[in-house]
């Protein structure tokens, strides 16, 4: 039937976001096929310290080799530079002087956990516990319950560097915080739903059972266990005043769904565009433009330290690029474009009041662009320019990636922030790019696998 001339001027003039799976249902097998290397990035790296190992192997893997500023490199060439074991940077020269710009893709590979007090081992009642300060923006009733596993390191007296991972192997113990039963919650049921569970009440359980002595032993539970961790990994108690250990949730990554569409997982809020970027770097050839994929840390935070992107690392690793060159780092960094490869959150049925429907990213519908981040006006954001989306856009149309605009929530619901404004300070063009994720900053997150796909696919376009 021949089209009416509303119709094909309704064709012309409106859109509509198609579902990938619809559009192009050969993307699954391709999509799935991709995740499972995702799937086992996200197991093997649940902190950032295993994040930035994980991403070194593979990277070693393709031919990268340590960063020297002292070197000639040439197009092709593939680099990388760790910071402080927290952090990452990854190049590939490109055919185009730096003077002309870099590509810079920055993603945060820090996610919400429970990190331990520096003294953290204590009893009470003939039960031993963790202290615990939760880290970045969690739902603190999220975490009680639930099986923990404990990643970290401990700094040694001596100065021997020993790394802890207790509750991912087969036969491991794990860990747990409990709860009350909702006989006895009445009190609790009355509280707030944000002080369900408050921060002193996040004590992880760690034994039951009491070192045996014939002598009377002051808290003979603490003891206990305190004794098995040594066994172990030889430390102390006083070993916990010069150690970084974090408690994640234990489970792995999973398939979600009777048809397997989405992933399930912690700390897919970022590592999910870390994954997808360093695959998109690794796949970077002869690219025009040298590439710099940051891993970075702290963004949960607000991006503070010195392995975050509120400091000045990557400006010293591009002010190098700039020296090896001869050029100005001030023109490289403004002839630069970087994407801030964060997630943002999809649309919940469950929840659609806390959305605009209309300015919403969904599930299946491709990768998010997210013009501007920021609390209610805008606070705190960065707002890409129009020039610069039209930049990125006319690469991933050019690539056939599938792409949505979203903003984070309703106008007044709230909002977040990301790197981008970190990376606007030093004078580049920088817009949000990433993956659209359901209960972000939960235990476990669920990502669509054509969305995560798309995204590897949008970066690689902007390395092309």
């Amino acid at each position: 039937m021949e089209k009416t001339k509303g119709q094909l001027l309704q064709e012309e003039l409106t859109f509509k976001l198609p579902h990938i799976g619809k559009d192009a249902p050969l993307q699954k097998e391709e999509a799935e096929m991709f995740c499972e290397g995702y799937k086992k990035f996200l197991d093997n790296g649940k902190t950032e310290r295993e994040c930035v190992r994980e991403a070194v192997a593979m990277l070693e893997m393709q031919g990268y080799t340590p960063f020297d500023a002292g070197k000639k490199y040439k197009t092709g060439d593939k680099v990388y530079y760790v910071n402080r074991g927290k952090a990452i940077i990854a190049t590939t020269f490109g055919k185009e002087s730096v003077e002309k710009g870099v590509r810079i893709n920055g993603a945060h590979i820090d996610s919400p956990r429970l990190d331990l007090k520096p003294n953290p081992v204590y009893e009470k009642n003939d039960l031993a516990y963790f202290k615990t300060h939760y880290y970045g923006g969690i739902r603190k009733y999220q975490w009680v319950t639930i099986p923990l596993a404990m990643h970290g390191v401990f700094i040694k007296k001596n100065g021997e560097s020993v790394e802890v991972n207790i509750g991912e192997k087969e036969g491991d113990p794990v860990f747990c915080i409990t709860d009350l039963l909702p006989h006895l919650a009445a009190d609790q049921n009355d509280r707030k739903l944000r002080d369900g569970i408050k921060g002193e009440e996040l004590n992880v359980i760690i034994g039951s059972v009491p070192y045996v002595d014939e002598a009377d032993i002051k808290d003979p539970v603490k003891l206990l266990a305190l004794k098995l961790l040594h066994d172990r990994y030889g430390v102390t108690e006083a070993d916990f005043l010069r150690a970084e250990i974090e408690l994640v949730p234990a489970q792995k990554a999973c398939d979600v769904g009777f048809d397997r569409s989405m992933i399930g997982g912690y700390g897919q809020d970022d590592r999910v565009c870390a994954y997808t970027a360093l695959m998109a770097e690794i796949d970077a050839a002869n690219p025009q433009f040298t590439t710099v994929t940051v891993l970075a840390d702290k963004e949960e935070i607000g991006s503070d330290g010195n392995t975050g992107l509120n400091s000045d690392f990557v400006l010293h690793y591009i002010e190098d690029l700039a020296d090896m060159a001869g050029v100005e780092v001030r023109n490289v960094l403004r002839n630069s474009i970087c994407l801030s490869s964060d997630v943002n959150a999809a649309y919940d049925p469950t929840f659609s009041q806390v959305y605009e429907e209309r300015n919403s990213c969904f599930m299946n519908k491709g990768c998010v662009l997210t013009k501007y981040t920021g609390v209610r006006g805008k606070g705190g954001s960065n707002d890409a320019s129009a020039e610069l989306m039209a930049k990125v856009i006319a690469m991933m149309e050019e690539e056939g990636v599938y792409w949505q605009i979203g903003e984070l929530g309703a106008v007044d619901q709230g909002g977040g922030g990301t790197i981008a404004k970190y990376v606007a300070s030093m004078d580049v063009d920088v817009v949000d790019l990433g993956v659209p994720i359901l209960s972000m900053h939960a235990p476990f997150e669920l990502s669509s696998k054509l969305d995560v796909y798309n995204t590897y696919k949008a970066f690689r376009a902007f390395y092309k």
